[in-house]
């Protein structure tokens, strides 16, 4: 008999009841893993570099140098890529913020490379942000007597539209400037 109350399907008002004590004791779980986690990742990492120093404090005067040869290489060898992916990236940022980069040569990309060799996206992304935004507008003034701007027709009246106004009209476009291209025989 106890079976068949444990197989039971609970009602609505059951659940509401017993959903809140199971969700904190589920999330008081989850912390509980979250820190044992933590704390074994810890112990890790020391127990590695308690290894590594053990290691290195065994290894001959022969061992260290090569060692030191083999991180120097790589350190040189990620230098000269991690150039080549400074200008990529910067090329990149550049782009996705809209701005113009200076020519690579008025820039110094072993600046961008971080201590490990590779590129640093903050410092990348500051760079970008930072360079200025190009404008919109002409560099430099705009109708200042360079002569006809715009199409020959632009502005201008035609016969048709003459054909529609009034004598009075007419004189104040002429007056305005709009009847100039009918009056050179342009239109």
């Amino acid at each position: 008999m106890d079976e068949n109350k444990n197989n039971q399907v609970p009602t609505e008002a059951g659940t509401a009841g017993e959903a809140q004590p199971e969700v904190t004791a589920l999330q008081a779980e989850i912390d509980k893993w979250k820190a044992l986690s933590r704390k074994n990742e810890d112990r890790f990492k020391q127990a590695s570099t308690e290894l590594d120093g053990f290691r290195k404090s065994q290894m001959t005067d022969t061992e260290t140098a090569i060692e030191a040869a083999k991180v120097e290489a790589r350190n040189a060898a990620l230098s000269e890529v991690g150039i080549r992916l400074v200008d990529a990236e910067l090329r990149a940022a550049s782009s996705a913020a809209g701005v113009t980069l200076p020519g690579a040569e008025f820039l110094n990309l072993g600046s961008f490379l971080g201590e490990d060799g590779n590129p640093d996206s903050a410092r990348i992304e500051a760079f970008a942000s930072s360079l200025p935004k190009p404008s919109s507008e002409p560099t430099y003034a705009q109708n200042i007597g360079l002569g006809r701007q715009g199409g020959p027709a632009a502005g201008q009246l035609t016969r048709e539209d003459l054909s529609r106004m009034s004598p009075r009209e007419i004189n104040e476009a002429r007056k305005a400037g709009k009847c100039d291209a009918l009056m050179r025989g342009e239109i």
